[in-house]
């Protein structure tokens, strides 16, 4: 057990590139089958239960691997704002990107369903919030952030983030999930408890399936009036400076927030006994940073 331990991190950087191949090839499959079921076998049978799998083979108990803690109804409380406050940022990160990108070929619209009547949205809040909320975070905010301590806790921050984005393998939507990875990782430690992150995701989820689903409902009852054609890149843009101002105020907000959030017990230690990695530790990431490039060239070429 303890050589298994020494290699976390070339362990970890293996099964993520094993799960995103997974992803893309397999879960593509079932998702365009049908994309609610599709979705539960994309994040149960594909995401989780492989990390399950390796964090039982590891021989750390799932308590302290996944920081299995409760949070207290004061932390949840701020954990509920921060997310809220993430959102407006999130959204200016993936806008500024789309933008850009506008200017290059025609942008591919998200696959994520929209709700279309109360029904599927509630099934949607348990698929699309819930269930990655549970999943990924145990993946990204447990098991490769628990490996990726091995080289320091902000390393461990900022690489499951960078890897959380990639794992989307949508260029449109990868600043916006890097930045939340990076809020994610900040409250783990600080509550030094994965329930922080997975309230967080279920919540941001949520807040976009229940923005989208009564956005398209006010869409479908508005009356079509005469308009003058705006470019898209200048709606683009107009959006883009109008977020901008959301953003800015938001992070503010945020960043006092985060300063405010309870400690857990135990929380933000740094007593961690630091191991020796080489690039080749890393030359699996290479692999999925290659099948992202591949999947997102189309952008410039449309």
């Amino acid at each position: 057990m303890e050589r298994f331990k020494k290699s976390r991190i070339l362990q970890v950087n293996v099964l993520y590139l094993s799960l995103g191949l997974l992803l893309f090839f397999l879960g593509s499959i079932v998702q365009s089958k049908e994309i609610y079921s599709g979705l539960l076998i994309t994040e149960y049978i594909i995401i989780l239960l492989p990390n399950l799998i390796y964090l039982k083979l590891t021989g750390i108990p799932l308590k302290q691997s996944l920081r299995l803690n409760k949070i207290s109804l004061k932390q949840a409380w701020y954990i509920i704002w921060i997310t809220i406050f993430s959102y407006p940022v999130a959204i200016f990160l993936n806008t500024l990107v789309i933008t850009i990108l506008s200017f290059f070929g025609e942008m591919v619209p998200s696959s994520v369903p929209i709700p279309e009547n109360l029904g599927l949205y509630f099934l949607s809040i348990f698929i699309i919030a819930l269930s990655p909320g549970i999943c990924e975070e145990i993946m990204f905010r447990g098991t490769i952030m628990n490996a990726y301590e091995d080289i320091g806790k902000k390393k461990a921050i900022l690489f499951s983030a960078i890897l959380f984005g990639l794992f989307h393998l949508n260029l449109q939507n990868f600043a916006g999930p890097t930045f939340l990875g990076l809020i994610f990782g900040i409250i783990v430690y600080k509550t030094n408890s994965i329930y922080s992150s997975i309230l967080g995701h279920t919540l941001n989820n949520g807040l976009a399936m229940t923005i989208g689903y009564f956005g398209m409902k006010e869409q479908s009852q508005a009356i079509d009036v005469p308009a003058y054609e705006i470019p898209y890149q200048t709606q683009m843009l107009i959006l883009l400076a109008v977020l901008s101002i959301f953003a800015i105020c938001s992070l503010i907000i945020l960043i006092k927030l985060i300063k405010k959030l309870p400690k857990g017990e135990g929380g933000i230690q740094q007593d961690i006994q630091l191991r020796e990695t080489n690039i080749l530790h890393y030359i699996p990431i290479i692999g999925i940073i290659i099948l992202f490039i591949i999947i997102n060239i189309k952008y410039l070429f449309l």
